[in-house]
């Protein structure tokens, strides 16, 4: 039993760690070809802003390092004008980030990539709860208060933190028609401390 947990955990951080950068295997000749580059130099604001926009597209931006990832340095967390204003890029073929990127200006080259909450993405959550199978990023279950933060999340439990989201859905819905909520961030091509 135990071990059967332990194989699944594996197999949970492995599907994880495989899907956070696209699955970019196989994709590189296509992706070079069919990516369009946005060219200017940009600050976190400005490319949150114009995320709809500029998604899957490459860009080149600019902010204050936060945070990296305890957990390898795998992620990084970059500042605008305001804490409000938060991004987060994966290192992704890059393997990890220098923890001296954190309190620097860096400037990063990547692909910015959509990531959309909707109500089967919260069914999904759900029942990893209920299994107890949930892998968590951070400390403790509340998970990791920078990514929180970047995407303007107040609740603290893993259900709070669900029934905040349907809530943010159903005003989106209402105010825009669309029943899903949309999260940037950047797959990392490369990246400099200034």
């Amino acid at each position: 039993m135990k071990r059967n947990r332990i194989l699944i955990i594996t197999m949970a951080i492995s599907a994880m760690v495989f899907t956070s950068c696209g699955n970019n295997s196989g994709k590189k000749a296509e992706s070079a070809t069919s990516v369009q580059t946005e060219s200017a130099e940009m600050t976190v604001d400005e490319l949150l802003s114009q995320a709809e926009s500029l998604t899957d597209k490459q860009i080149e931006f600019q902010g204050v390092c936060t945070h990296t990832c305890q957990h390898g340095a795998t992620k990084m967390f970059l500042m605008g004008s305001d804490d409000t204003k938060t991004i987060r890029v994966e290192a992704c073929e890059l393997g990890s980030f220098d923890t001296k990127c954190v309190n620097s200006v860096v400037k990063v080259k990547g692909i910015l990539k959509e990531q959309r909450i909707d109500e089967a993405y919260l069914q999904n959550w759900e029942a990893n709860l209920r299994a107890a199978n949930t892998q968590t990023h951070g400390s403790g279950e509340a998970g990791c208060d920078s990514e929180k933060l970047a995407r303007g999340e107040t609740a603290v439990t893993p259900q709070e933190r669900i029934a905040d989201f349907r809530t943010r859905i159903a005003q989106r819905k209402a105010a825009t028609g669309k029943d899903y909520l949309s999260f940037y961030y950047v797959d990392a091509i490369s990246y400099e401390i200034r």
